[in-house]
């Protein structure tokens, strides 16, 4: 029997290929800014770790 947890998981793979085919340069733009926050994240780790030291 499938469960509603592989369901919802196909479900919101299939929206997000459906998301990045019909508009790539929004779906571009949010990996960006997804990119930019986890650079912008680490950096505040290092200086946090820097000022430990």
């Amino acid at each position: 029997m499938v469960s509603v947890k592989k369901v919802a998981a196909w479900l919101l793979i299939a929206f997000v290929l459906f998301y990045v085919l019909s508009a790539p340069e929004n779906s571009a733009e949010i990996v960006r800014s997804g990119v930019d926050a986890l650079e912008d994240a680490a950096r505040a780790l290092a200086r946090f770790l820097q000022s430990l030291f």
